[in-house]
């Protein structure tokens, strides 16, 4: 399966906040919206980074007080990893597994499309593997 059928699927809303947004605008809307991360943009729409919840618990951990009212910019993680609406479900699962991340922004040119999460990938492999045994038993049972 394609990032492409994953998103029609699924939907592509991304949340995101504006590059010049403090953290604590950034943590309100991952708490309001129950979420684990938000792209950062500018003023084009252009992704300039991605904040994570682990973004945010290693600045907390580096400095206890007074971070959440500097800028995104400060906290979030510049090398953002991202696919193109082409690559496969095994590309994504790829790229996270080998950078140790759990969100991948899609892009088609600098336009983003969607995020794909761990969770999109490992529902996606346990429905193929369901669809897969089913396949087999009837396969089997029809000989």
């Amino acid at each position: 399966m394609s990032v492409h059928q994953l998103l029609n699927n699924k939907g592509g809303a991304v949340y995101s906040v504006d590059e010049t947004a403090n953290l604590r605008e950034a943590i309100e809307m991952l708490n309001e919206k129950n979420i684990g991360v938000v792209l950062v943009i500018d003023k084009n729409g252009h992704m300039k980074g991605i904040l994570s919840e682990r973004d945010i618990i290693r600045r907390a951990l580096a400095q206890e007080t007074g971070f959440r009212d500097e800028p995104v910019t400060k906290t979030m993680t510049k090398k953002v990893f991202t696919v193109h609406m082409g690559a496969s479900i095994d590309d994504v699962m790829e790229i996270m597994t080998n950078s140790r991340i759990r969100h991948v922004p899609v892009m088609d040119g600098t336009t983003i499309k969607g995020l794909i999460s761990i969770g999109d990938v490992v529902k996606r492999k346990i429905a193929d593997a369901e669809n897969e045994a089913a396949l087999l038993r009837d396969y089997i049972t029809t000989g």
